[in-house]
């Protein structure tokens, strides 16, 4: 079987994986030279602590078996099974870490609630001042900037793959046939769109009402910080936005203790893991209103460097990088992707919002199993 695969980002390039390993030839087309949207612009968190339950979690616990098999193959994803800590300071916190730890499902989480000592014994980094912590063992990372360039090598290596960049797909010419910006058309036994949050040109022509929206975030970096990280950290804020933690619990947290006026301006959450090279990436706000503004906000940073550094009980490191990032995410929260025949012999896959690079092995596989591959 031939399979033309649009998109290099991470949803993209698990396609083009998951047809390679079984045999079949692969073209990937990107229109970038690489890829450089919301695949590069993340935490590289494989999470499934805050994932739904039923299909949500089932995606995201085969994703995490996916992605250390193929990081065992691949060294340079950088998969490493860190887990998670939330720390917690108020009562209100504490028992949202209660419900979540009661859940029919916590041990296939990988949730344990731990006191502040124990959190320190995992991860000796977090200095600061808190009450116990939501240990999520489940949880991994991968290195999201150079990922997608370190699996398309593995798959050059194959001899059944080929890449072409810095080209765009125009228009679906037939039953499994795509023609480029070039002219040039590429045909296959199937085509699968993977445009990520690019959503307009040919995906609107193929899809007028898709049910998928844009949200953007923003996020940075700083420098080494000195020591390891040993786990990726959240604070009680991402109890809010992860449907995991929904529960009484909950109700009463988000009535009885409220975000800063910074943080529920701009929805935010912290999200924080340390990249091999010893930085931190940190975030992240959430905005939903088009359109997006073309600038970055300084006083998002300024929360989220607050809040790092009452964790860590010392200053944050020079902050080296600032950027904001756009992924897609189903109008419907509680889909895991948007996967629908557009014509004869193309797929549409989109919209998996900010599980993306946490759920995309699974996400793939399961396109490959439905198509026959």
């Amino acid at each position: 079987m031939r399979v033309i695969v649009v998109g290099a980002g991470v949803v993209g390039t698990m396609h083009a994986w998951h047809a390679v390993e079984r045999g079949h030839e692969v073209v990937q087309i990107e229109r970038e030279t690489e890829a450089r949207g919301a695949s590069l612009r993340n935490f590289g968190q494989i999470w499934v602590s805050g994932r739904a339950g039923g299909e949500e979690l089932e995606t995201a616990l085969r994703a995490r078996e996916l992605w250390e098999s193929i990081g065992a193959r691949v060294p340079g994803l950088g998969f490493r099974a860190i887990g998670s800590l939330t720390p917690v300071r108020s009562e209100l916190e504490l028992a949202v870490a209660e419900a979540a730890v009661a859940r029919p499902d916590a041990a296939a989480r990988g949730y344990k609630l731990v006191t502040a000592d124990e959190a320190r014994r995992i991860n000796p980094a977090l200095r600061g001042a808190f009450t116990a912590a939501l240990w999520c063992e489940r949880d991994a990372a991968v290195e999201p900037r150079p990922a997608q360039l370190a699996l398309k090598q593995a798959l050059l290596a194959s001899g059944r793959y080929t890449y072409l960049g810095g080209r765009e797909i125009r228009d679906v010419v037939g039953e499994g046939s795509v023609r480029d910006d070039h002219g040039d058309v590429h045909t296959g036994d199937a085509v699968v769109l993977c445009p990520g949050a690019a959503l307009s040109g040919l995906v609107r022509e193929l899809v007028p009402d898709l049910p998928v929206r844009r949200v953007r975030l923003q996020m940075m970096q700083t420098d080494p910080l000195g020591e390891p990280l040993t786990t990726s950290v959240a604070d009680a804020d991402s109890f809010r936005y992860y449907p995991a933690y929904a529960s009484e619990a909950l109700d009463a947290l988000n009535s009885g203790q409220d975000q800063t006026a910074t943080a529920a301006v701009h929805k935010m959450q912290l999200l924080m893991v340390q990249r091999r090279d010893g930085g931190l990436t940190i975030g992240d706000t959430h905005e939903y209103e088009h359109p997006f503004a073309f600038d970055t906000v300084e006083d998002p940073y300024e929360h989220l460097t607050e809040v790092v550094e009452s964790f860590l009980g010392r200053p944050l490191p020079t902050i080296r990088r600032r950027w904001a990032g756009v992924y897609a995410q189903c109008t419907d929260t509680g889909r895991v992707v948007h996967r629908q025949q557009v014509r004869d012999g193309v797929w549409l896959v989109t919209g998996p919002g900010g599980r993306g690079m946490t759920c995309s092995p699974a996400i793939a596989e399961t396109t490959a199993n439905e198509l026959g591959w």
